[in-house]
């Protein structure tokens, strides 16, 4: 008998229950509901027609098992344009609104063509859904599978991120432009991306006019399935779907993974006052959240909320991941505004819901990294308590308390330790672990870096809502000039704090999130809510690679040292003990003075740490991943490959932190002095480049039984080779 390898095994796909599904001879469509009546398939010859070509009926009797319609069209190829119609009656109360007229997206389609096109007859035409070919050659693309807790995750758009002419890109704004930065993203040391929506949005209003305030941020899905077709370089129908596989398959040879934002809260549709063009004609009650009265509740804040625990939308949602992960391998989720996964049917809040256990228990996917922005616009925060172990969440008390020390808040020394040691007030006690918290200063929404020390005030009139929308509390600091200056000083102490920011965010336990540019100083003036902005304010400008070349050295020099040293990506909490006898405990807090932290005193400004180096082979969260990874590869795991699953910590790490308006005399600890350890420097946040960060770890040693003088509004890190012996 032959044995097959696996090289000659046919591309296997995840074949989905529903929508279009290309077969070997013609296309099987099928779509879900209970009320219908009767229903159309409407195929189409061109993107731009507003009348189908064929119309072809499914009949109740012949095409219908249970609620599931299915129809299966002949010699029909990959690349044909299609919608549905669907009859049923139209009740405020339960919430029915079918309507036979509404040309309907698939809630399967894997990629739509198109745009909406001007109103007929006043029904709105939608984009067209295209029946896939999900087959793809994706050669020797290696399975990275990198630890939560190993990654240095890094937010991008993908149109921003290439689309300016200072990009140098030969396909500016798409999934192909992408690629070409690749080496930059290597170069400045992050493992994952992670892209703001690609699933697709609309691109003009349902009327078919143009949008006077796009969601440039895509935060506003019509298909859940496909990838958006306005970041494909090649307008053919379905081209996107090979372009995004082509840009997945670019990042895993380099050794990056891909994650989604992806968006299970709401749709385009709107409220009762928006158009039918999806949903809401297949089957309105089930697919939204609804009140007795059959009106949308808004947990989203866009008009209406997915009803993400009735089975139908749970299934879709379930599929939808699988599909992703799957046939186009991503390799992590990040849920926006997660919590109202957390709600059930009448809009209650429950504590694991169905959909939330499901994802977090589904074999398929297991290995990929599920992360949740733990609120949601009806007052929910649930951060450090959604989901299971299973579920990081973004910490946005990391932000907000990291921001308040550096800014000089009274009373915020307590809240700095805890999240610099991964916030075991919200994690431990549900037994999860310091990598359940994604630790940003910055995201998407809100102030870039350069904006929080420049600006006290958010400034959004470009946005065209008289500067009502966006945050309004933000935590930040001008350093006394509202903007732009030329003023030395202000500049040097900006720059100051965005190397606080930035050391402070990659020196903690956690997982840390970088938004595109604040490597580099990008601004959008003030605007914190730039999400209608598809213009130079959003894009990267890639003039300030080399104009803030020096920051760029920093944070690359802090993202290697991070991934070099296990103690900053431990799997477990401090425990203020030592590893083992002889050794220093695995952190201890001081004062400037060398003693022990009085955490309620509230005129505090200064702290300093001491993280003992870790022998990941001393290490119960440690060891448990490399049995795991045993496991997974072979019995016959080599030895020398241990340092890559669990390498060895090389360096005690000394933090001194100054958030006050003065320079600080600093002394060492008794406990630093008493082992026979040479500190050097390797962070000063106050130095002028290129003394503010030693890449090669050469800083010049400190004399230990001296005072360091820490400047105002200043970060020290020290670094110390690990010895055992005490001397």
């Amino acid at each position: 008998m032959r044995t097959v390898t696996s090289g000659e095994l046919p591309s296997t796909q995840y074949q989905l229950p529903y929508g279009a599904v290309l077969q070997e001879d013609g296309v099987r469509f099928s779509f879900v509901s209970r009320s219908a009546t009767g229903a159309r398939l409407l195929l189409y010859d061109d993107v731009e027609d507003a009348e189908p070509s064929l119309v072809l009926p499914l009949d109740p009797e012949r095409n219908r098992i249970g609620d599931v319609w299915s129809l299966f069209v002949p010699n029909l190829q990959a690349g044909a344009l299609y919608h549905f119609q669907v009859d049923g009656p139209w009740t405020s109360v339960p919430g029915d609104s079918f309507d036979s007229r509404a040309r309907l997206i698939d809630p399967y389609a894997r990629a739509l063509a198109g745009d909406f096109l001007p109103k007929k007859d006043g029904v709105c035409l939608p984009p067209k859904c295209v029946v896939v070919d999900e087959r793809f050659d994706w050669g020797n693309e290696p399975r990275i599978q990198r630890h939560l807790a190993d990654e240095i995750i890094y937010e991008a758009h993908v149109r921003g991120f290439t689309n300016s002419p200072s990009s140098g890109v030969s396909k500016p704004g798409s999934y192909l432009g992408l690629i070409e930065k690749i080496p930059y993203l290597q170069s400045l040391g992050v493992t994952a991306i992670e892209l703001m929506p690609v699933h697709e949005f609309p691109r003009n209003n349902p009327d078919g006019t143009r949008a006077q305030r796009q969601n440039y941020w895509g935060y506003d899905p019509i298909a859940f399935f496909a990838p958006h077709r306005g970041y494909a370089w090649n307008e053919e129908p379905g081209a996107q779907t090979y372009e995004f596989k082509e840009m997945v398959r670019a990042f895993h040879c380099a050794g990056l993974e891909v994650f989604l934002d992806v968006v299970f809260n709401h749709t385009a549709e709107g409220n009762e006052r928006g158009e039918i063009f999806s949903f809401k004609g297949f089957e309105n009650r089930n697919y939204y959240m609804l009140d007795q009265q059959g009106r949308y509740f808004n947990y989203s804040g866009c008009g209406n909320t997915v009803n993400g625990n009735h089975p139908w939308m749970r299934e879709l949602i379930f599929n939808c991941l699988r599909s992703w992960a799957y046939n186009y391998h991503i390799d992590g989720f990040r849920f926006d505004l997660a919590s109202i996964l957390s709600r059930d049917r009448t809009g209650a809040l429950t504590w694991n819901a169905p959909i939330i256990e499901l994802i977090s228990d589904d074999p398929l996917l297991s290995d990929v990294k599920i992360i949740a922005e733990a609120w949601d616009a009806g007052g929910a925060y649930q951060v450090g308590e959604f989901g299971s172990a299973r579920w990081a969440e973004w910490n946005g008390r990391f932000r907000d308390d990291i921001r308040r020390y550096w800014r000089g808040d009274s009373g915020t020394l307590g809240a700095f330790a805890t999240r610099f040691s991964g916030s075991s007030d919200l994690y431990q006690k549900r037994s999860r672990r310091p990598s359940c918290s994604i630790n940003f200063v910055t995201a998407h929404d809100g102030f870039t870096l350069n904006d929080l020390v420049s600006y006290n005030c958010k400034h959004n009139y470009a946005n065209g809502e008289d500067n009502r929308d966006g945050e309004s509390n933000n935590n930040s600091y001008n350093f006394g000039v509202e903007g732009t200056t030329n003023d030395p000083r202000v500049t040097r102490l900006r720059d100051r704090q965005i190397r606080n920011f930035l050391a402070t965010l990659l020196l903690s336990q956690g997982v840390p999130m970088l938004v595109a540019g604040d490597e580099v100083k990008r601004t959008q003036n003030g605007n914190n809510n730039a999400y209608c902005q598809d213009a130079p304010i959003s894009w990267f400008d890639w003039s300030l690679v080399e104009k803030n070349s020096s920051l760029k050295r920093f944070v690359a020099a802090l993202t290697r040292f991070r991934r070099q040293e296990a103690g900053l990506r431990r799997r477990s909490f401090f425990t203020g003990q030592p590893q083992e006898p002889g050794a220093l405990p695995d952190v201890a807090w001081f004062n400037q003075n060398g003693g022990y932290v009085d955490w309620q005193a509230s005129n505090a400004r200064t702290l300093a740490c001491l993280i003992a180096a870790l022998d990941p082979l001393k290490d119960e969260g440690f060891l448990q991943e490399l049995q795991r990874y045993v496991k997974m590869t072979s019995p016959r795991f080599p030895f020398d490959a241990l340092q890559e699953v669990a390498p060895e910590s090389k360096y005690h790490i000394m933090v001194m932190c100054n958030s006050s308006c003065n320079a600080e005399p600093f002394y060492f600890p008794a406990l630093a002095k008493s082992f026979n350890l040479k500190w050097r420097v390797f962070v000063n946040t106050s130095a002028e480049p290129p003394y503010d960060v030693y890449p090669e770890y050469n800083g010049p040693l400190v004399d230990t039984n001296k005072t360091f003088v820490v400047p105002e509004r200043s970060l020290v890190t020290f670094i110390a080779e690990k010895m055992y012996k005490a001397s």
